[in-house]
């Protein structure tokens, strides 16, 4: 990697092919992913259909400007429009999750002619741009941490005098990101998220669900912002629309999408609606169908969290196990266990899981598909490794 920019932690494998939830090194090493790329291929890697449809269109029509129709954009928007439960909606679709997001406020802004967005405290966003950066003269940030022990959290008060420091006039959207916190995996209390959605609402603003990282079946629902039944008016979709190809999009409501067409504002990019991109994101959303990737996600991850948490009450210095869906962290004791350490035996064993030191976590976004001996085998790996670091305090001691 002499000339590629060094922009952040890297590890030294040198990946060459990859096949369902398994990577290979140059050397003929596998690794099994247990972290779906980067929480995009949630079919698993080289999908035989998704490789189908790339080959197909690729020979047909990758790319054309943005001005010239084409059917897959159509297709491709409405079966995302129908996945959404938003037929009568419309769609847009970009290259990337922060694209998106960005796209999906500013669309909030137009439509409602008002400027700053709502965030809830830790949650990610976007890698750039006002929903990047979420200055305090553009942005609210509501610290819902505050809300967790609240006897009412679930029954949320509208008159609570918390909720009263949001300027719900001014606020164009409250992008909501419904569990991924910055890889940390914590869920805002339901009542509390419907509350500040319902006061928005009445005050004019819009719902912008973030559903770049949980939706497409990662939480064991289509969507994420099901578990807080909610209905946004705008959803950026990213990640696992693409299944590790790069396509995202911004879909909205019927009402949303003619409030700003009738601005007369204009949006345009490279790779907007991109033929390719839209074949590509259509036929995920078949597959996630035909498979039952949804229904799957739920169950074998209840499965999964479910073993973890046993083997953490089991374990001195493990925290907590939490998750929905395959979307599951570890969190270890201060000065106890460090995530590092675990992590760095793990890819010695052929696993990669995420690492977030700050947190001192490791994460478990698999595929979809993960086979269940996978999971045995990583659960199998991780009680070694539990057994080897208590007999060594012993030693210590």
């Amino acid at each position: 990697m002499e000339h590629v920019l060094r922009l952040h932690d890297i590890v030294k494998t040198d990946m060459v092919r990859a096949d369902g939830c398994l990577v290979y090194d140059e050397r003929g090493r596998a690794y099994i992913d247990f972290e779906a790329g980067v929480w995009c291929a949630n079919l698993g890697h080289g999908h035989p259909r998704i490789l189908k449809v790339i080959r197909t269109q690729s020979q047909q029509l990758l790319h054309v400007g943005y001005r010239y129709t084409t059917q897959r954009a159509e297709e491709a928007a409405s079966t995302v429009l129908e996945t959404l439960g938003r037929r009568d909606g419309k769609c847009v679709f970009l290259s990337s999750g922060s694209e998106a997001v960005e796209l999906a406020l500013t669309i909030a802004r137009w439509a409602t002619g008002r400027h700053h967005g709502l965030s809830l405290s830790g949650a990610y966003l976007s890698a750039y741009g006002s929903a990047g950066v979420r200055t305090a003269e553009d942005w609210c940030t509501f610290d819902w941490e505050a809300c967790e022990d609240c006897p009412r959290r679930e029954r949320c008060d509208p008159s609570c005098d918390r909720l009263r420091t949001i300027p719900f006039d001014s606020i164009a959207g409250f992008v909501f990101e419904s569990g991924n916190m910055h890889g940390t995996v914590r869920f805002p209390p339901s009542g509390m998220v419907r509350q500040i959605a319902d006061q928005l609402r009445r005050a004019g603003g819009l719902v912008v669900a973030n559903e770049i990282t949980t939706g497409m079946g990662r939480t064991g629902t289509w969507f994420g912002f099901e578990h807080y039944g909610l209905a946004p008016e705008i959803v950026a979709l990213g990640k696992g629309l693409g299944n590790g190809y790069p396509v995202s999009a911004v879909a909205m409501s019927a009402d949303a999408a003619k409030r700003v067409e009738s601005t007369g504002v204009r949006y345009v990019q490279s790779h907007q609606n991109d033929p390719l991109a839209c074949a590509v994101a259509r036929e995920v959303i078949a597959v996630i169908r035909s498979e039952s990737l949804v229904e799957r996600s739920r169950r074998v991850g209840e499965s999964f969290l479910d073993r973890l948490r046993r083997l953490a009450s089991e374990t001195a210095g493990v925290c907590e196990a939490r998750g929905r869906g395959l979307m599951i962290v570890l969190e270890f004791c201060p000065d106890c266990l460090s995530a590092a350490s675990v992590y760095a035996r793990l890819l010695r064993e052929g696993f990669l899981v995420g690492l977030k030191e700050d947190a001192n976590l490791i994460r478990f976004y698999p595929p979809l598909t993960i086979e269940e001996e996978s999971i045995d085998r990583l659960l199998a790996v991780l009680e070694a490794i539990f057994a080897e670091i208590a007999w060594q305090k012993e030693e210590e001691a």
